[in-house]
């Protein structure tokens, strides 16, 4: 588990593709502290588990679900990329619920200027959209942040300047694309509102309600 608080910018060394699965060697430093084989860190947001360690640098395994269902397909090497290690049991819980696991792709559209901050817009597909709610917690390329605007379409984000030049996203454009995960409580009450088959006739109703004895 991480909490979207990212901990230094790496740099991709390599990306080698195979026809069933890839590798990614990022050069760091801080999150290589007390880092062991096998140990989780997550890279833009997508949680890679580390397969070797130098002085310097680590390396996961990618499989190719994982290059189809976020954008680390997209890194090349010298890409700046998020990192941070999983969450230790006595840390502080600055940010919020990040699993690692991504949900999908948004599209930056829009970048504006707003006094010290920057306003991001990200386009996503509906599947993704169902679960960003005004106020509640997104994480964009593995970045804990509050959602400050929502439409059918897009949602909008405000980030200080202290967030942009700790992350990635001050080297983003419009039309760059960045890897999403929602806030896993959402998804998590929608399952459970949704019992035995979505109650056997399509979600909660007045009939289920009553046999359950509300």
């Amino acid at each position: 588990m991480f909490t979207g608080i990212v901990e230094e910018v790496g740099t991709v060394r390599s990306l080698q593709k195979g026809s069933t699965s890839s590798f990614i060697e990022i050069q760091a430093k801080t999150v290589l502290e007390g880092t062991k084989l096998g140990d989780s860190i997550a890279v833009n947001g997508v949680c890679l588990t580390v397969t070797s360690l130098t002085a310097d640098s680590f390396r996961a395994d990618v499989m190719n679900e994982t290059l189809s269902r976020s954008s680390l397909g997209t890194l090349r090497s010298g890409s700046p990329v998020d990192l941070e290690r999983a969450m230790a049991a006595d840390g502080r819980f600055g940010g919020h619920i990040v699993s690692g696991h991504i949900d999908g792709i948004g599209t930056i559209t829009d970048i504006k200027k707003d006094g010290i901050a920057h306003w991001y817009t990200v386009s996503a597909p509906p599947e993704i959209m169902r679960y960003i709610v005004k106020k509640g917690s997104v994480a964009i390329d593995g970045i804990s942040l509050t959602v400050a605007r929502v439409t059918d379409r897009d949602f909008s984000v405000s980030i200080i300047p202290h967030t942009a030049a700790q992350t990635v996203l001050s080297a983003k454009k419009p039309g760059d694309t960045v890897n999403l995960e929602n806030d896993i409580i959402g998804k998590y009450v929608e399952k459970l509102m949704k019992p035995a088959e979505e109650t056997e006739s399509g979600g909660i109703t007045m009939e289920f309600l009553a046999r359950n004895g509300f």
